[in-house]
């Protein structure tokens, strides 16, 4: 999987937003398939007009708390990317890094979100509140 520092470093790369938008659906090309068992209501993120499936692992990690890692998927290739970048960034981290980790001001630094239509992002928004609020829900239940 691509780190979110790769990521960063490839977007400063690319000047153009045509060749942003195919690297970020190559991004989402990289994510594994997700079964389709998991293509179900409850595993869906409301808020997005594409539709979009998120599945959350929560592991206890002791002291530094419970850590989360994600699996996803979406039905546009450019939202199966946003999901990729998603990951990168959140996956595999604690409750805690999740909450303090502000993803939105990484996509404007990036200058991804400022190039997404209105419903995109606000899908953005939609998949990062759900992840908070699977971070939230992980670090009440180690409580």
């Amino acid at each position: 999987m691509t780190t979110i520092d790769e990521i960063v470093d490839n977007f400063t790369l690319l000047d153009e937003w045509d060749d942003r938008y195919r690297y970020v659906i190559e991004l989402g090309r990289t994510l594994p398939p997700l079964a389709e068992s998991a293509h179900v209501d409850a595993n869906k993120v409301q808020g997005c007009a594409s539709q979009v499936w998120l599945l959350t692992h929560v592991k206890p990690d002791g002291a530094a708390g419970p850590l989360l890692t994600f699996e996803g998927d979406s039905d546009a290739h450019i939202v199966r990317g946003l999901v990729a970048i998603l990951f990168a960034l959140y996956s595999g981290k604690s409750a805690r890094e999740i909450l303090a980790t502000d993803a939105l001001a990484l996509f404007d630094r990036i200058g991804l979100r400022e190039n997404l239509t209105p419903q995109r992002s606000n899908g953005l928004r939609s998949m990062v509140e759900r992840i908070r609020r699977e971070a939230n829900a992980a670090l009440a239940a180690a409580a």
